[in-house]
């Protein structure tokens, strides 16, 4: 079973990125000369002292629409992402993270083979704290997460909008496997500097990603154990 990364990915190649430092607004010195860089910097103080995030992200590609609904807590989160028909969703608490899906979304997003899938069934796949798929969603869906919620180009360009918050605008360059991107983060002029939106383009499409309810609790569900599967059992299907 390959490692999952489908909605971390439509999130993260948005490009957010932060390490994060004080929950107040702009410096004096940015406020009243701001730069890309000061505002950054004000981004990453006013970070280090959230402990949760609420993202919502919608994009497309081609005639594909995708969503992603992302809690970040500081020991815990969920994910539900859903790509045409196709559906995941992740719950990481401090001891397992739980992977459940329809069977398209367990084949084509996640990477299980149809035996594995059948296996799974609509049950939960846990992954106990201390194994490395329980790791990569650990660190994606809590608070370590804010260190890719910042762009990491150096060709920024800072404006405002009609609210007077910040917008930061960049350009990903094209690869072999993806288009050019154009990017734009807003983030709030107000008594916290967080980010609010960020809108990326391409030729081939798009996505939007929303933030929201900073601070605020992040429940984990967890399924009971009659309906977990293990990860091992998963692996060796």
């Amino acid at each position: 079973m390959s490692n999952y990364r489908p909605a971390r990915h439509l999130v993260l190649s948005l490009a957010l990125g932060a390490t994060v430092v004080a929950g107040a607004s702009l410096s004096a010195a940015a406020a009243k000369n701001p730069t890309a860089n000061s505002v950054l910097k004000a981004v990453q103080r006013a970070m280090s002292h959230e402990s949760s995030v609420h993202i919502s992200v919608t994009s497309s590609s081609g005639t594909t629409h995708s969503t992603a609904t992302v809690d970040i807590g500081k020991t815990g989160g969920t994910e539900t992402y859903t790509s045409g028909t196709s559906h995941v969703s992740i719950v990481v608490t401090p001891k397992s993270a739980f992977l459940s899906g329809n069977a398209s979304g367990l084949i084509s997003l996640v990477g299980l083979t149809a035996a594995q899938q059948k296996l799974v069934g609509t049950k939960s796949i846990e992954m106990k704290a201390g194994t490395s798929p329980y790791a990569s969603f650990q660190s994606n869906l809590t608070t370590s997460a804010f260190a890719a919620f910042l762009p990491t180009s150096k060709s920024l360009t800072l404006s405002r909008d009609k609210a007077h918050h910040y917008v930061l605008t960049w350009i990903t360059k094209a690869t072999s496997s993806a288009p050019q991107v154009t990017s734009t983060l807003t983030i709030s002029s107000g008594a916290k500097s967080l980010p609010l939106k960020e809108v990326a383009s391409a030729k081939t499409g798009g996505g939007t990603t929303i933030f929201s309810k900073w601070g605020e609790s992040v429940p984990t569900p967890t399924p009971p154990a009659s309906s977990t599967i293990p990860y091992a059992t998963v692996s060796k299907g």
